[in-house]
């Protein structure tokens, strides 16, 4: 079997980060860049519209996979990313703000699913489960950094984060230098190819559909917690504190899933992903510093031991002539549950309610998931 060199795996892993880059890059300085293009009144839709973009478009992007190889896919991924991300700075206007960002949703989920992909043709296993854990970590920590550096240059000129989505391309020239055009195909083994794979567990539409509640879960802490902070006084500082903590505790989590997995299963490691997003909005229920960061270690457990693993779980269960499609399915699961969660400030009621509703189906999930796992 050829291996992938060091810098090889770290392509994969910096093109992995590009899937939360696309969203938190406008973030901090979303109103002064809303309104210098035109639509201050829709200032989240910046945000939220690439979600909502990877959805329609992720079975366009498994087609593409399946038809032309991951390969190509990524190289068309990435270099449509940068120029779509990067060239809304000369758009003005609602339909063309908003046509650029659905756009970009698209390709956000041709290059996840491809570079998920990618891994999948090179890695087996034990090294495949370690890997997507891997890319997990490269996610998360991709927020933080892409986060950090948004804010930054948001500061500086409302223009200049965009300028980050032209990594993508450096990224692409990576792939060219380190990641093998050709030879990756000598590591499918012959029953990835014969269209027949051995599912146990869950099945793919479960595994879509708990990737679907895990992401809406987490979500719901980044959409809520800021105004719970809030009137708690705290300030804008210890929120986005608080809040890449939370994506620091994910990328630790992600870290340890391959070993838990093996040693509890996956419905059992699925389970305590459920239980951690529970004891997360137990903790944030109530009030005070110690809550929040209880909270905040408790929540980061539940992704980092959840989407990593629904990610690998997806690619046991595809054969490599589907495998594609069904890597597109989960990227489309994924960006659901993150866009159902921009539909939560409008609703009525105090978000120590949505907590308690959180918790207790966060709870219930993972009864299910248990006895499942020991029926």
């Amino acid at each position: 079997m050829n291996k992938l060199s060091a810098l090889g795996s770290l392509t994969l892993l910096c093109i992995a980060s590009l899937t939360i880059m696309v969203g938190s890059i406008v973030a901090p300085g979303m109103l002064s860049i809303a309104a210098q293009l035109g639509i201050e009144n829709n200032a989240i839709l910046l945000v939220t519209l690439p979600a909502l973009g990877a959805v329609v478009f992720a079975p366009v992007a498994g087609k593409l996979i399946d038809r032309y190889t991951p390969y190509k896919a990524a190289v068309i991924g990435m270099f449509f990313y940068g120029l779509c991300g990067a060239g809304a700075i000369y758009l003005e206007g609602a339909f063309w703000v908003f046509a650029d960002r659905l756009l970009l949703g698209g390709l956000t989920a041709l290059v996840m699913a491809s570079s998920t992909a990618l891994i999948a043709q090179w890695y087996q296993g034990k090294e495949r489960l370690e890997m997507i854990a891997k890319q997990g970590m490269a996610i998360e920590f991709g927020g933080v950094i892409f986060l950090f550096f948004g804010g930054v240059l948001a500061t500086h000129n409302w223009a200049y984060p965009f300028l980050l989505y032209l990594v993508a391309w450096l990224f692409l020239v990576m792939l060219f230098l380190f990641v093998p055009r050709h030879g990756a195909n000598s590591s499918i083994t012959e029953s990835e190819t014969d269209g027949h794979v051995v599912v146990t567990g869950l099945s793919l539409r479960s595994i879509y559909v708990y990737s679907v509640l895990s992401m809406s879960t987490f979500f719901t802490i980044f959409v809520l917690l800021p105004s719970s902070m809030n009137h708690q006084g705290f300030d804008e500082q210890q929120v986005g504190m608080l809040l890449a903590s939370i994506s620091f505790v994910a990328v630790i989590a992600a870290h340890f899933m391959p070993k838990l997995s093996k040693k509890v299963g996956e419905l059992g490691l699925l389970a305590i992903a459920f239980l951690g997003y529970a004891g997360a909005y137990t903790c944030f229920i109530q009030l005070g510093l110690l809550p929040l960061i209880v909270g905040a270690i408790f929540s980061g457990i539940g992704f980092g031991f959840s989407i990593p693993l629904l990610n690998h779980m997806t690619v046991e269960r595809s054969s490599y002539k589907v495998r594609g499609r069904n890597l597109s399915y989960f990227a489309m699961a994924v960006f659901s549950g993150q866009f159902l969660t921009s539909f939560l400030e409008s609703i009525p009621g105090e978000p120590s309610q949505i907590y308690i509703f959180c918790a207790i189906g966060c709870g219930i999930m993972a009864l299910g998931l248990a006895l499942y796992r020991n029926r």
